[in-house]
């Protein structure tokens, strides 16, 4: 009520704005949206069959796979890179490999992705201490 905390990312030595700062929303459900879309079309292919129900189910799983091995290695998912934006650890550099398979595990179940703290980090970023940001 009224008590002013700074800009997004303050309380975690970011700036406010350029690279280095918190990633905005609307560039973050493009980094995912274009990453599930490629997912989505790995596993259709995988499934040579052609079954869109299974294949949105192997997605999943790919998404998971794409997301531990990229974010673990390179810091950023293939949407991610694309739209500026790299997923570090809170006091910068990359994040161990247990706090990637940790992001990504909470980020699968969705419901930690959506609760959001006053930084614009979900729950997931913030139990695995990582933070999106722009580069």
């Amino acid at each position: 009520m009224g008590v002013e905390f700074g800009h997004r990312g303050a309380q975690l030595g970011l700036p406010e704005e350029g690279p280095g700062s918190i990633a905005r929303p609307g560039r973050r459900f493009a980094a995912l949206f274009i990453d599930w879309a490629l997912c989505m079309l790995i596993a259709y292919g995988l499934l040579s069959g052609g079954h869109a129900q299974a294949a949105s189910n192997w997605a999943l799983a790919v998404f998971a796979v794409l997301s531990v091995l990229t974010v673990g290695t390179v810091g950023f998912t293939p949407g991610k890179r694309l739209l500026g934006l790299r997923v570090v650890a809170e006091g910068g550099g990359r994040l161990s490999l247990p706090r990637v398979v940790v992001r990504t595990v909470l980020l699968a179940i969705v419901i930690p992705a959506v609760i959001w703290d006053r930084d614009g980090r979900g729950l997931h970023d913030r139990l695995s201490r990582a933070v999106q940001v722009r580069i």
